[in-house]
């Protein structure tokens, strides 16, 4: 926040704001009066903060700053906050002017940091003193004038330069939002030779002949000067401070408040004078803005006289005054969130700087150093001010709050009619019946799974198509009651390829008594096996072991022999999709009837994907059913699972955990023996791959899949009850294991679905590559398009296991392509461009690097 600085008279001592404290900056050994030179000065600095229980400052902590500089006189110029440009915070500083021989001055900039450490940060020699217009800019760069002409210095360069411009005083000087470090001041004008015929009085001259400009320091040039201050007003005004600029039509337009030598406060916008105050003292210097909270804003005037006032900004008219100040500062000192202006009186009795205050916001905040305002009786005041700071911001949070719940509350009320009337008209079509919708409420309707915005009419035609009938696709349809769960299954027919990605089963619940239909929350899951047994391993030479990414992927890489596992090309599979949902909320209904609709996209076309809904049937379940087991998963002891239903509802609703076991010295043996001794499983005739372990007690009915992949190297899948059988099951594996086995569990699948997902990041850093070419980017959504395809394609994690491996190879040719061709171009991107794309490549390379560490891992 801005201040004002001031020096004490009889010693080196400046004040400052600076986060709510009060900086007191002491240069101590010597005056710069003196005659004697000083040895060893030592600048010494503390931080007062506002104590609100004994309303003194007091002292929070303190450092100092020895000035190797003997024999020199030294003195503090000026302080206040600005911002560094090698990490944009602001922070303290102190301008020290040292005094050499022969008229030679050095000048030290020294920046404190929150530690209480300084650092030099600006150093340099001038052969002449600064004693006009010095400012201290943000960078931080110095600003000073000398003679006629202004310099300046920046910690950027280190070196002193003039300013260009033909400024003969400067009124403000700071940084603007896109136009960088600016000055506002009065530049000298030459007059035309018809002007100049007639000699103008001296008057006249210094209102025609100057006029308000802005001028940027980092070009070097004018911005503008017109729509800033009238040149009546030129010869007038000695303060400026900007309220706010924008640019329209390429032209800077500027709001600002003015301090003029009539002692006026004048507003002007874009030019044009807007109201005007007459000041109640004489001589003012400078203006600060204070925001007092609850929009009230002021103007905070200091006088030369060490006056003060305080001038509303909604009418300019004078709201306070004070008489026989040293200091004017604007800072939240109290922490109520708002700012307040503390003001230092004189007091020749007392050498503390801080003895003798006022902290008001001109409202309810009044704080101040008399004995007479922190007496017994002025408790009640205390607590209706405490009240005061408390109650603003809890009501102002209130509104917010009781905005934001009326907005969320209109939102979910509609949110529920869309949703209701989409699943009445959903229902009512899937069923045949006729659609009484109104056009009003068709307006309401949307797609449940995220159609285009710009999706036209479907004719009864094309639904027909979408529609299918639930025999061409669906086999069978079942339904299972285990625990607290109830899942349901629909089997497809074998033509069908579907992932998890593109198939989603919904349960729709339908009520008699409600015209209403509920979206019942499930958990889908594809299961496929295979009917076929696994042929025993056999030798053959393959690729693995990948190295790294871009490395391995080449042709050259090398190559060693293993052991392999090759199923057959063609396999007969058994395809499920099924839902999980809780069964307790269902059980609050005596019967009830869910419609199982099914939702596939196909992704053949390349371009956007075919939705197709089929309708597989009804679910009726009462408590009467479950009353009489009915659909209850039970597991006999004579015949564990009877129908192969209640296989596929186990394998739904287990907990699901794949592992990797490897064991580089011996072979894995050992696991079909654990899995047919120690856990007593029985092998599924239907689905040999599947073990049933009937082993007593928390065990029974845990399921198994061993997948040997080699002889040193398999995967093992366990469905269990929850993860307490799971680690059960581990511990007794770890026992029959070899020496020296390691098991590793896979969260992302198998190793084909880490092949799949590594040619998907390939093809996306891919896009993201081609992004750097102007032609390319214009089919950039096209290109996104089908990058989105692949990824539903490369989902699918067991169908066609033989030939993954070569679906990467084309992806990394056609990377390999894509980069030779851009090192051939010669792009130019702006700067902002480049550094998006390459962060959006280093992105992109990142996961593409970690699945290729996942599978050099396998």
């Amino acid at each position: 926040m801005t201040s004002k600085q001031a020096m004490s008279s009889n010693k080196q001592e400046r004040l400052l704001c600076y986060n709510g404290q009060v900086l007191v900056f002491q240069l101590s050994k010597g005056n710069f009066a003196d005659k004697e030179p000083t040895k060893t000065p030592i600048l010494h600095v503390r931080r007062m903060v506002f104590d609100r229980g004994t309303k003194v400052f007091v002292q929070k902590s303190t450092g100092f700053f020895t000035i190797k500089e003997e024999n020199s006189h030294l003195k503090i110029m000026c302080c206040n906050c600005v911002s560094d440009f090698r990490t944009g915070i602001n922070l303290p500083y102190i301008v020290i002017q040292n005094n050499k021989k022969n008229n030679v001055f050095e000048y030290f900039l020294l920046i404190l940091h929150s530690t209480n450490k300084f650092e030099m940060r600006l150093s340099f020699k001038l052969g002449y003193e600064m004693k006009d217009g010095l400012r201290v800019l943000n960078g931080p760069l110095i600003l000073w004038k000398h003679v006629k002409t202004f310099f300046f210095i920046s910690s950027q360069t280190g070196k002193v330069a003039s300013v260009s411009g033909n400024l003969s005083s400067i009124q403000w000087a700071g940084e603007i939002e896109n136009l960088g470090m600016v000055l506002l001041g009065l530049k000298e004008c030459c007059l035309s030779e018809e002007e100049c015929t007639q000699e103008p009085s001296k008057s006249d001259y210094a209102v025609w002949n100057t006029k308000f400009c802005v001028y940027s320091l980092e070009s070097q040039e004018v911005l503008s000067d017109t729509y800033i201050i009238p040149p009546a007003y030129s010869s007038v005004v000695t303060c400026v401070h900007i309220c706010a600029t924008e640019i329209i039509n390429h032209q800077l337009r500027i709001s600002l408040i003015a301090l003029t030598r009539r002692n006026q406060l004048i507003s002007f916008q874009n030019g044009t004078p807007k109201s005007v105050c007459q000041l109640p003292f004489g001589d003012p210097c400078a203006v600060q803005l204070m925001d007092s909270g609850g929009g009230n804003l002021f103007f905070v005037v200091s006088f030369m006289s060490n006056n003060a006032c305080a001038v509303w900004k909604e009418n300019f008219q004078v709201a306070a005054k004070w008489e026989k100040l040293s200091l004017v500062l604007i800072d939240d000192f109290i922490g109520s969130g708002t700012e307040q202006v503390l003001l230092l009186f004189k007091d020749s009795l007392n050498s503390d700087c801080l003895a003798s205050f006022k902290i008001t916001d001109l409202g309810k905040i009044n704080c101040s150093s008399e004995p007479s305002d922190c007496n017994e009786d002025d408790l009640f005041e205390d607590k209706q001010e405490n009240r005061y700071l408390v109650v603003p911001p809890l009501e102002t949070g209130l509104k917010i709050c009781f905005s934001s719940f009326r907005e969320l509350r209109q939102h979910l009320f509609l949110k529920e009619k869309i949703i209701s009337k989409s699943y009445k008209a959903l229902i009512n079509l899937v069923q045949g019946k006729d659609d009484n919708t109104s056009s009003a409420e068709e307006e309401c309707l949307v797609p449940l799974w995220g159609e285009e915005e710009n999706s036209v009419h479907i004719s009864d035609e094309k639904l027909s198509d979408n529609f299918q009938d639930s025999e061409q696709l669906v086999e069978k349809i079942w339904y299972r009651v285990m625990d607290d769960t109830l899942v349901v299954g629909v089997k497809t027919t074998s033509s069908l390829k579907l992932s998890l990605n593109d198939v989603t089963l919904s349960l729709l619940m339908d009520q008699a008594h409600d015209s209403r239909f509920r979206l019942l929350k499930c958990q889908n899951r594809v299961i496929k096996l295979s009917t076929n047994p696994f042929p025993a391993p056999y030798l053959k030479p393959d690729e693995i072991g990948l190295e790294a990414k871009r490395v391995k992927l080449t042709p050259d890489s090398k190559k060693e022999e293993s052991f392999v596992c090759e199923h057959p090309s063609k396999k007969e599979c058994v395809q499920i999709i099924t839902a999980v949902t809780s069964l307790s909320p269902l059980l609050a209904f005596s019967k009830f009837c869910c419609t199982v609709l099914l939702h596939i996209m196909e992704r053949e076309s390349g371009n956007c994907p075919k939705d197709r809904y089929v309708v597989c049937g009804r679910v009726f379940l009462s408590l009467e059913d479950l009353s009489t087991g009915k659909y209850l998963l039970t597991f006999p002891k004579k015949k564990p699972i009877e129908h192969m239903e209640d296989l596929f509802a186990l394998l739904a609703a287990f907990h699901k955990s794949c592992f990797q076991i490897m064991s580089p010295g011996y072979a894995l043996n050992s696991m079909k023996v654990w899995l047919l001794e120690h856990m007593k499983c029985e092998i599924i005739k239907e689905f040999p791959e599947v073990y049933f372990c009937e082993r007593p007690g928390s065990f029974y009915g845990t399921l198994f899949t061993w997948k040997q992949r080699t002889p040193f190297e398999g995967i093992l899948i366990i469905y269990s009850r929850n993860q307490t059988v799971m680690f059960q099951c581990l511990h007794n594996l770890i026992r029959i294991l070899p020496i020296n086995c390691f098991l590793k569990n896979l969260k992302s699948g198998s190793e084909n679905f880490l092949i799949d997902n590594m040619a998907f990041t390939l093809e996306k850093e891919l896009v993201t590559l081609s992004s750097l070419s102007s032609a390319i980017a214009k089919h950039e959504s096209n290109f996104m398009q089908r990058c989105e395809v692949s990824k539903g394609k490369s989902s699918v994690v067991v169908a066609a296991l033989s030939d993954r491996r070569e679906n990467i190879h084309p992806y990394r040719k056609e990377l390999q392509r894509e980069k030779k061709k851009m090192l051939q171009m010669n792009l130019k991107v702006s700067g902002a461009l480049y550094r998006e794309i390459t962060l959006k490549v280093a992105e992109v390379q990142l996961k593409s690097d970690f699945a290729a560490q996942k599978l050099s891992n396998l």
